[in-house]
């Protein structure tokens, strides 16, 4: 029997176009390595995914580029071609199978895409840059994309939404976050330049928010859901600044979006410097939402008091569970049938099972990659 604390957790969640979702918990969209490597859906991932969206009331897949210049990750999976619907099918049942709403996020990595894995070793941003990116040894350089490109990238946005209504999947979440392009647009640190697309940061993401919502309205139905998801902060200076992301939100939620989701290391973070400095971001952000739609927050949950707390705030409607699903895919069942004291939040790399990880992703644990709490340590 599941303890009274946690039944807010299990609350349903409505969406603003009328879709519930059946409890707060979101399977974060995590990047696993572990597609084919030509960008098809492998069937490691297939099980992965199956059984991290189990319990949750949204699940998210990994971010899935929209064209191949975009590419990010070795590993990576891919929505830029038609012949991608077919395994994305196949993993949006999957994650359905439990009872979640299946969203597929879309990406472009910009400047970080990885020349090794795009078309003709290039990669292009909104300025040229040089950076180093998902695991590489030296930096790369990043040439400065073109209006034409511009254009067919926010295309590519809409096609992709489309292959993800046709393979299945409930709704899109844009990839706004984590110095990707859309990202990078907004940011005066990776945006210099000085045509319509540098003098309004906003004009691209927006844009792309426009082409998906028209392309969602054209091939899906009306409770597809369309999300968005954005970093409050940036370390650059000049960067993205919370005086920045609060103009984006007002923008954002003038958009028919279902919700919001900014991405943060921890839920409770505070901000870095300027006007709100010492304020935590969460409670800005949802000020500046106005309950126009969901806020979903993220960040170093592993056990299920720390999720009740956030619910309690009352600053997230939605609670992304990421790095905690990596260690125990039952975080969700344990906490609603009162097992929370079983939740495994460790990381053991001597476990047999893997943490029922794929291997490419179980490897990236090991060596460190992603921060965790660990049995070695």
């Amino acid at each position: 029997m599941m303890t009274k604390t946690y039944e807010p957790l299990f609350e349903t969640v409505q969406l603003p176009n009328g879709t519930a979702l059946r409890n707060r918990f979101v399977l974060a969209p995590l990047t696993h390595i572990s597609s084919n490597a030509d960008g098809t859906v492998s069937e490691a991932e297939i099980e992965y995914l199956r059984k991290r969206s189990k319990d949750v009331g949204l699940a998210l897949t990994a971010a899935s580029n929209v064209t191949g210049l975009g590419k990010a990750f070795p590993g990576q999976p891919s929505i830029a071609r038609d012949s991608d619907i077919a395994g994305m099918s196949r993993l949006a049942e999957a994650m359905k199978a439990g009872g979640a709403k299946a969203i597929l996020q879309i990406h472009h990595g910009g400047a970080q895409a990885l020349p090794e894995l795009t078309p003709e070793g290039d990669a292009a941003a909104p300025s040229a840059i040089t950076m180093q990116s998902f695991n590489e040894k030296e930096p790369h350089d990043a040439r400065e994309i073109t209006p034409d490109e511009i254009e067919s990238t926010i295309k590519a946005f809409g096609e992709a939404t489309r292959r993800a209504v046709e393979a299945g999947f409930d709704g899109v979440e844009i990839h706004g976050a984590n110095h990707y392009i859309i990202h990078q647009f907004v940011s005066p640190h990776f945006n210099r330049r000085t045509d319509q697309w540098g003098e309004d940061r906003y004009r691209f993401p927006l844009a792309v928010v426009d082409e998906v919502i028209q392309a969602a309205k054209e091939h899906g139905s009306e409770d597809f859901i369309v999300g968005y998801r954005f970093s409050p902060e940036e370390p650059a200076d000049p960067g993205i600044d919370m005086e920045i992301t609060k103009t984006l939100i007002q923008k954002l939620i003038t958009k028919p979006l279902d919700y919001l989701h900014a991405s943060l290391f921890d839920v409770h973070s505070t901000v870095r410097t300027g006007k709100y400095e010492g304020m935590r971001r969460i409670d800005l952000l949802h000020e500046w939402i106005d309950g126009r739609m969901p806020l979903i927050g993220i960040g170093s949950i592993f056990e299920a008091d720390q999720a009740a707390d956030a619910i309690k705030t009352g600053r997230v409607d939605l609670l992304g569970l990421g790095r905690v699903l990596l260690l125990d895919h039952e975080f969700v069942h344990k906490i609603a049938h009162g097992k929370e004291d079983q939740i495994t939040n460790v990381f053991d790399p001597d476990r047999a099972d893997m943490h029922d990880l794929p291997e490419p992703l179980w490897q990236q644990l090991k060596k460190g990659f992603y921060p965790v709490p660990r049995k070695d340590q």
